[in-house]
């Protein structure tokens, strides 16, 4: 499903500064703020402290990808056995739209993509970061034990894991009034927003266990068997409450032998999978409710279209 990107004009003016809003780096004790839901009425940024509940991006997505391989077999960066892999975590507007690289100042994107903060020749320009990899932000923190987890499950294909993070974090997660930087009040240690977000990503990763989700429901990876859309999102719609979005590549199915003549061009290739909730308070703090797509699925709808395929030979970690 390809997102309709659409930029309010509030992200125009913030995308080259530090802060959303503009914040005090004073009187963020979120403790005397109400929980309030994201995108209820509540959650209005002129009334409430943005820091404490997110106001800007207030439908949040838990992304995560089924690949086969990672393309870095030879640097060790494998695939975990019986998981998906973790994507991101994304701050869409209330609407179903959403902006990105939000705040330039927090720009560890090796690979900026898009190369403009609206994707738009007219829009400002993201800047390739040439530093070092976001992934070395998290040893001055202690976070030895979420390095090691992440290059466990949050693996990239065709880059460096660290690449990917520094990607996820800044087209994404600089768009969360919650982890904005004055948030962190004066006391601010260098990088704590990325390890925050990190941590909060991989807190609801955790929740999300698609692999076993799907196999108690007899669905499981096979290069032999094929599934159907309505099965594999009646199986998620049973274990997470709503329905996430299922995302599929490789050919369309009415250019494949057993879609001739139909006009299902959905795609035959599970590759991933969006999860979408509100959350009351901080994302940081966990309290979310889940919510359907804004969409629809991108597979293609026919009965025994679409395939789940096996990871390949020596792709596959055993932890």
């Amino acid at each position: 499903m390809l997102k309709h990107l659409i930029l309010a004009s509030t992200a125009f003016i913030s995308s080259a500064t530090a802060s959303l809003y503009g914040e005090s780096q004073l009187n963020h004790t979120c403790i005397l703020v109400p929980d309030y839901l994201s995108c209820s009425s509540q959650a209005n940024p002129a009334t409430v402290d943005s820091c404490c509940v997110e106001t800007y991006g207030g439908l949040l997505l838990q992304t995560q990808y089924w690949d086969v391989n990672t393309g870095f077999e030879v640097e060790g960066q494998l695939l975990p056995a019986y998981s998906w892999t973790i994507h991101g975590m994304w701050p869409d507007f209330c609407n179903g739209s959403y902006t990105q690289y939000c705040d330039l100042d927090r720009q560890y994107d090796p690979n900026p993509s898009p190369n403009t903060t609206n994707g738009l020749p007219n829009g400002t320009a993201v800047v390739p970061y040439t530093g070092p990899n976001i992934g070395t932000f998290l040893a001055p923190l202690g976070r030895f034990d979420l390095l090691a987890y992440m290059n466990m499950y949050w693996i990239s294909q065709g880059s460096p894991n660290a690449d990917f993070w520094g990607h996820e974090f800044s087209k994404h997660a600089t768009c969360f009034s919650t982890f904005d930087v004055p948030c962190y009040g004066p006391e601010y240690r260098e990088h704590e927003d990325v390890v925050n977000f990190f941590e909060t990503v991989v807190k609801y990763y955790m929740r999300l266990p698609t692999w076993g989700w799907l196999g108690a429901h007899g669905i499981y990876p096979s290069n032999t068997t094929t599934y159907t859309l309505g099965a594999m999102e009646a199986a998620l719609q049973h274990e997470y409450g709503t329905v996430p979005y299922l995302g599929c590549g490789g050919p369309s199915y009415n250019t494949t032998t057993a879609g001739a003549n139909s006009t299902d061009s959905g795609g035959t290739v599970l590759s991933e999978v969006w999860y979408y909730f509100h959350t009351y308070g901080r994302p940081q703090d966990g309290q979310s409710v889940p919510v359907n797509q804004t969409g629809s699925s991108s597979c293609a709808k026919a009965p025994g279209a679409i395939s789940y395929p096996e990871r390949a030979n020596g792709s596959v970690a055993y932890y």
